[in-house]
């Protein structure tokens, strides 16, 4: 999208990245709980968005909403440019926390329903649902039916099923969810292959390591609120970068110079980088002849920035969700 805001002199037109969704002031109750209570989304077209948050938060009921599948009590939401999601099922993709295939289809039969759901022929369906089976490593069990399946492989050819119509929108709830680290690293390359080719992808996630591993922007959802939505640099960013610093003498006029929050543990001094920045430290180090052993600059993580963002509560509540390996 084009700005409206007109260009100063000589300066071109700010060119607005265009959004796949678009959510304001979403609402909803259930018996008189709020389970979402207002949030604000926009997710740009081509992104990797991450929805973080301990169970129950209010990950499912924001995306069932984004996608039409309940509508919001109050707010609005625009999917890939409509107001009504179900205009423009066919281009989305969505694998639901509680997975579900009927166990005497075959693996590839399962994948080509999956597509029919969303539009797709069934005999393209099943023609590429074979594909990916044979693509992902799967051609063994084309003709097995998903009773014959490990958990694992269903699991598989679910997201395959998902997949399996091209979709411009895919949204995976808890997909980490069962998984074992072998096919956690495989659906996060699925994932990175989808943005590069222009997909949308968003996903739920109680696990920050997922988050901040594939995420371009996140969404920080506690209490059915949204005290942060945009780029994960921009969160990480709430908190000062953390100075590491190791000295040959522990003493010195150079000691002035270190910032009010400094502390001294074992042999490192740690403090937060000073406004200035480090170089009039690195001055007063050096004509102080303090000797400087080391010293590392470290930049807040993901978990730090959601402990600022959240709160300690909400914090607690996301490492005791149950969860796999990080």
């Amino acid at each position: 999208m084009v700005s409206n805001a007109p260009a100063a002199a000589g300066q071109p037109l700010a060119i607005e990245a265009p959004l796949a969704i678009e959510a304001k002031g979403l609402v909803k109750r259930f018996d008189g709980f709020t389970a979402v209570d207002g949030v604000d989304l926009t997710v740009p077209q081509g992104s990797i968005y991450g929805i973080l948050g301990p169970n129950g938060a209010g990950k499912t009921t924001t995306l069932r909403m984004m996608l039409g599948i309940i509508d919001p009590d109050s707010g609005v939401r625009r999917v890939l440019g409509h107001d009504r999601p179900h205009e423009v099922a066919h281009a989305i993709g969505y694998l639901p926390e509680e997975r579900g295939l009927y166990p005497s289809m075959k693996a590839y039969e399962a994948i080509a329903f999956l597509g029919a759901l969303r539009g797709l022929p069934l005999k393209e369906g099943r023609i590429r649902g074979k594909a990916l089976l044979e693509e992902h490593g799967l051609g063994y069990a084309i003709d097995r039916t998903i009773r014959q399946l490990s958990k694992g492989m269903a699991q598989q050819v679910q997201l395959l099923g998902t997949l399996v119509h091209n979709p411009r929108l895919v949204v995976f709830d808890e997909p980490f969810s069962g998984l074992d680290a072998l096919n956690q690293g495989k659906l996060e390359k699925t994932i990175r292959a989808l943005a590069a080719k222009g997909t949308t992808v968003i996903f739920s996630t109680h696990v920050i390591a997922h988050a901040e591993r594939l995420c371009d922007e996140v969404a920080i959802i506690a209490g059915g609120k949204v005290p942060f939505a945009g780029p994960v640099d921009l969160a990480r960013d709430r908190i000062r970068p953390q100075v590491r610093l190791e000295t040959r003498d522990a003493d010195g006029p150079w000691r002035a110079a270190l910032p009010a929050d400094a502390r001294h543990e074992g042999q490192f001094w740690l403090f937060s980088l000073p406004e200035s920045g480090i170089e009039p430290l690195l001055r007063a180090l050096i004509e102080g002849e303090a000797g400087i052993l080391s010293l590392s600059i470290e930049r807040a993580g993901l978990h730090d920035a959601f402990v600022a963002i959240a709160g300690e509560a909400a914090a607690r509540a996301l490492e005791q969700s149950p969860e796999e390996a990080r």
